[in-house]
């Protein structure tokens, strides 16, 4: 009879190219950069979030007659809900458009912290001088 480490060696076997490629896959500059960016950009989301929500929408409330944009929606139903809370208490079919617009402020402002810093970087990145003209 086999001892069991030989009998499980011929299935790794096949699967050590598939193994080995992920690894090289894996480790990869790409990949560990692509995955400190995802990180780093769910934290900043979080941020420009509370931003946007804490910060911009009740300055803007004030300005628009205290309208809560984030408590606005539309009752697809019969019965009437005075808030969005309420609606979603009962699980009556909504569209929450006040939700959609704080959505896209958060959305607008990211882009435009996302064009600033990619135009600061730019402008620190010193460009390499160009190579002596051959003789």
């Amino acid at each position: 009879m086999k001892p069991i480490i030989e009998t499980i060696e011929i299935p790794i076997k096949k699967v050590n190219p598939i193994l080995r490629e992920f690894k090289s896959f894996a480790v990869r500059g790409n990949v560990l950069d692509l995955a400190v960016g995802v990180i780093i950009g769910t934290a900043f989301g979080k941020v420009v979030d509370s931003l946007v929500k804490d910060v911009l929408m009740p300055p803007l409330s004030i300005l628009t007659g205290n309208i809560d944009l984030s408590n606005r929606f539309i009752n697809l139903t019969r019965g009437h809900y005075q808030t969005l809370q309420e609606a979603q208490d009962h699980h009556a079919p909504v569209i929450t458009y006040g939700v959609f617009l704080d959505t896209i402020v958060t959305f607008l402002i990211v882009a435009f912290a996302i064009f600033v810093l990619v135009r600061l970087i730019n402008k620190l990145h010193h460009k390499p001088a160009p190579p002596p003209a051959p003789a």
